[in-house]
């Protein structure tokens, strides 16, 4: 059976072409184009017909088809894209100052259960391949003709639960003969798998770790986080001051403040507590309106952050982008699933 060409990394392709009994210099060629957007092997002009013709017979090129795409009041843009198997899968495209960022999924649905995230719902149907991880960028970028310079690792999915795709997505996405986008410019989101993060510091890319904390002691995240039953609150903070030791990166923790559950005085101060002395930024995200998940934001989200900040603790409110779109992750996947 064929295999989709871009789940391979340039090395495994200049190992195929150098099987194949061709020079070394035909992967880079055919690497290029494949972070181009081409949708066949016969727009790649440079390589001959018979090449061509024995490439088909062993790969094929994942196309996604745009089944939604909704544009924001605030420009950004999110879309639904269709898989090769009828599956969904969630990008959105940001525009700020600094460029535009992308915020792609690295799964079809998630496991891990969170009780205020829509992409849970249903759980995962499968993981993404890291070509399919790839085209969010690709053809995002094809369709909006923007040059997409900042990747966050925060839709649907649990990347570190997909591990061996999402490493050979990040040395694809990185690499020179492709689309070139900087480890430091690339955030990966994780709900705190311990045993992943500890891997991902001994590969030791400086990109970004944001740790999905969202409460600050166990019996409240074990409610609203499953995975803390198996990694608790002092595992993973153990496990974070590893990697920043390991790494020397600065590493951010995600917290979604949900209304009279994780926004109290109290919990300002425990998590100042937790994070005392760590190279660390908290980023507080106000709860996304999810209908199943009967969570609602505070009324002043900033309330939170100013009394973290007297703590001592680096903290800002996360920017509210694409709300009249659905651009939380899962809940444009959700709907659509709902209708068919």
């Amino acid at each position: 059976m064929p295999v989709n060409i871009k789940d391979l990394t340039m090395d495994e392709l200049t190992e195929y072409f150098l099987g194949a009994g061709e020079p070394k210099f035909r992967a880079k060629q055919c690497f290029s184009w494949l972070h181009k957007g081409v949708t066949s092997f016969d727009e790649m002009t440079n390589l001959s017909k018979k090449l061509k013709e024995k490439l088909s017979e062993s790969f094929f090129i994942s196309v996604p088809e745009i089944a939604r795409k909704q544009v924001s009041s605030d420009g950004t843009i999110k879309y639904l894209y269709k898989n090769f198997d009828g599956t969904f899968t969630e990008s959105v495209i940001m525009q700020y100052h600094h460029g535009v960022s992308a915020c792609i999924s690295t799964q079809v649905g998630c496991n891990m259960g969170c009780k205020f995230c829509a992409s849970t719902i249903g759980g995962k149907e499968r993981d993404l391949t890291a070509g399919e991880i790839l085209d969010q960028i690709i053809f995002s970028e094809k369709d909006t003709g923007m040059r997409i310079s900042n990747i966050v690792l925060m839709g649907m999915g649990e990347p570190l639960d997909n591990y061996d795709n999402v490493i050979k997505f990040l040395k694809n996405v990185n690499h020179p003969d492709g689309l070139n986008i900087g480890y430091r410019h690339i955030s990966l989101s994780t709900c705190g798998l311990v045993d992943k993060i500890n891997r991902l510091a001994e590969e030791n890319f400086p990109i970004t770790l944001s740790i999905s904390l969202h409460a600050t002691n166990d019996k409240t995240r074990s409610e609203i986080m499953p995975v803390n039953k198996k990694y608790n609150i002092e595992q993973l903070i153990g496990c974070v001051k590893n990697y920043i030791k390991k790494t020397g990166r600065r590493v951010s923790f995600e917290y979604t403040l949900i209304s009279g559950v994780n926004d109290k005085e109290e919990n300002a101060r425990e998590l100042a507590s937790l994070l005392k002395g760590m190279l660390c930024h908290v980023n507080l995200i106000p709860v996304n309106s999810v209908a199943e998940s009967g969570f609602s934001k505070p009324e002043n989200p900033n309330r939170f952050k100013e009394l973290l900040i007297k703590l001592g603790v680096n903290a800002t409110v996360r920017r509210e982008l694409g709300s009249d779109i659905d651009a939380a992750c899962g809940q444009l996947r959700r709907k659509n699933t709902q209708k068919n």
